[in-house]
C-alpha cells in the first residue's frame, strides 16, 4: 500500500490540497465507515491524550475508581470542574462535514473513540462511541443510568465549596487535577445506593461487546475506512483497521504525527483532521 505524508504542522496548501484530491479520488462512489479519535476534537477546545505538545497524563483505571473512595472523590471533584467547561465545547468544521456526508450517504456511519457528544450535537445520525458518553452516568450495581446534567446538580448541591475552586488544565476526558477531596461528597444511586461512574470507558476496562460488534458491523459494509484524528494506540481502533485490511478495502488516515495503522492504510495525510474533512466534503459532494 501507498504511504504519502505531509510534514507536521502543514496547513492545507499545495501538497496537503493536492493529497486531499488524492484521498476524494479513493474515496469518492464508496460507502465509508469513519472511526474518529481526540485530534478531532482539539479545534472544540478539547485536549489531545497524545498530540505534539500533549502533557504528559497518568489516567485513573477502572480498578482504582472502583475499589478506592479517595481515587473516586478525586475523579469525581476534577471532573465536576473541567465537566463545566467540557459541556460547553460545540461540534467544530470537521464534525459538520462527516454529518454533511452521511446525510448525502456517502457515509453509513461514524465510529468515535471520543467521550464529548460532539458528532451527534454536529447531525452525525449513526454515531457508535466505543468509549461511552460523557453525558451520562450509570450506576456499577443496578445499572440505572442518569443524564449527567442532574448527577452535576447533585454533586454541585452536596459540594458548594468547589465552585470557589479554580480549575487546572482541562484533560481529553473533561476532567482537571485537584489536590483538596478530602471533604468532597460523592452521591450514590438513588435508586440501591450503588457506586456511580460516567458511562465511559476507563483505562484497564474493555470496549463493550455490543458496542464493538456494533462498529464493526459498519465497518464490514463498507467500500472504505476513514480514520481522522486517532493515533491508533488504543487496541479497538487496531482491531478495525485488521477488519478493513483483512477485507481489502481502501484505508485512509487523516492524522497529526506518527500512528500506529500507517504503514497499512492505502494513503495517510498528516494535516488536521478538522480541515481535511472540510476539504474531503468539498470535492466529494461538490
Amino acid at each position: 500500500m501507498a504511504h504519502t505524508t505531509a510534514p507536521i504542522g502543514t496547513p492545507l496548501g499545495a501538497l496537503a490540497e493536492a493529497l486531499v484530491d488524492e484521498a476524494a479520488q479513493l474515496l469518492r462512489g464508496r460507502r465509508i465507515s469513519v472511526l474518529t479519535g481526540a485530534g478531532l476534537s482539539t479545534d472544540s477546545g478539547i485536549p489531545d491524550y497524545r498530540g505534539a505538545g500533549a502533557p504528559v497524563r497518568t489516567p485513573m483505571t477502572f480498578n482504582q475508581f472502583l475499589n478506592d473512595v479517595d481515587y473516586r472523590k478525586r475523579y469525581w471533584a476534577g471532573s465536576q470542574l473541567g465537566w463545566r467547561r467540557f459541556d460547553g465545547a460545540e461540534p467544530n468544521a470537521g464534525h459538520r462535514a462527516l454529518a454533511a456526508l452521511e446525510l448525502e450517504g456517502g457515509v453509513n456511519g461514524v465510529i468515535t473513540q471520543n467521550v464529548d457528544g460532539l458528532h451527534l450535537r454536529a447531525g452525525s445520525q449513526r454515531v457508535v462511541d466505543l468509549h461511552g458518553s460523557m453525558d451520562r452516568v450509570r450506576c456499577l450495581s443496578c445499572g440505572q443510568l442518569y443524564a449527567r446534567a442532574d448527577i452535576a446538580a447533585r454533586l454541585d448541591e452536596l459540594n458548594p465549596w468547589l465552585a470557589t475552586v479554580t480549575p487546572e488544565e482541562l484533560g481529553p476526558d473533561g476532567d482537571v487535577q485537584i489536590a483538596d477531596v478530602e471533604k468532597f461528597e460523592v452521591p450514590a444511586c438513588s435508586a440501591c445506593g450503588g457506586v456511580l461512574k460516567p458511562d465511559i470507558v476507563f483505562f484497564g476496562e474493555f470496549v463493550p461487546r455490543e458496542k464493538f460488534i456494533e462498529a464493526s458491523a459498519l465497518v464490514q459494509k463498507a467500500d472504505a475506512l476513514l480514520i481522522a484524528g486517532s493515533s491508533l494506540v488504543v487496541n479497538s481502533g487496531i482491531r478495525l483497521l485488521d477488519h478493513a485490511t483483512k477485507r481489502r478495502i481502501p484505508v485512509l488516515i487523516v492524522n497529526r504525527g506518527v500512528t500506529k495503522g500507517d504503514s497499512r492504510a492505502t494513503l495517510k495525510i498528516d494535516a488536521g483532521a478538522s480541515e481535511t474533512l472540510v476539504g474531503l466534503r468539498d470535492r466529494l459532494l461538490g
